[in-house]
């Protein structure tokens, strides 16, 4: 499995993406909301990745936080949502936006995504209420917030801290001036003196 690459953005071209890594293309398909983050071509670049392994393809799905490609594959255990679908879904609506609708089963918006039927709309509402994170509101608040903080909230949760202590670490930092790294590194020195 392929967890993560990092590398030199060498095109774009919604859905592709073409990362170099140490002298290596690779063809990465990525929802629209990780496109709103890509930088310009020959920057670097660093996504998390899943791989598909199909009859026909191998295919790499890219994705600019840790929340976007756990909802991914979340979906894809849905019955009947396939990549396709979870990419969509992902392009048009927020991870936060996404569960907020599972959470209070808002039908009408989760059919107002392009590509999501009726239909599939209430198999996603049955089937994703039992997935939904616990301490949903914390947790998608940070996993769905843009730019260095989300990125850094994501981090702290894959570390293993709890949303509220995340809230707490990041509450006195200033998210606008520091970089996804620095905010992490004074994140968890503030809860390591405190």
């Amino acid at each position: 499995m392929i967890g993560y690459l990092k590398g030199t953005l060498v095109a774009k071209r919604p859905p592709w993406l073409t990362l170099d890594v140490g002298g290596v293309g690779y063809e990465i398909e990525a929802p629209m909301s990780t496109f709103y983050q890509l930088p310009e071509p020959g920057r670097s670049l660093t996504l998390v990745t899943h791989l598909l392994v199909r009859e026909d393809a191998h295919v790499l799905y890219g994705f600019s936080s840790e929340s976007e490609r756990s909802l991914f594959r979340s979906l894809l255990k849905v019955s009947g949502v396939g990549a396709r679908i979870a990419l969509g879904i992902l392009s048009g609506i927020s991870v936060a936006g996404f569960y907020r609708c599972v959470r209070e089963k808002d039908l009408a918006s989760l059919t107002r995504v392009p590509g999501i039927g009726r239909k599939t709309a209430e198999r996603l509402l049955v089937e994703m209420a039992d997935r939904l994170p616990q301490a949903v509101d914390g947790a998608i608040a940070g996993a769905a917030a843009i730019g260095a903080e989300g990125e850094a909230q994501s981090a702290l949760l894959a570390l293993g801290y709890k949303p509220a202590e995340i809230s707490k670490m990041l509450k006195n930092l200033d998210a606008a001036r520091l970089s996804t790294e620095d905010l992490i590194r004074e994140a968890l020195r503030q809860a390591h003196t405190s």
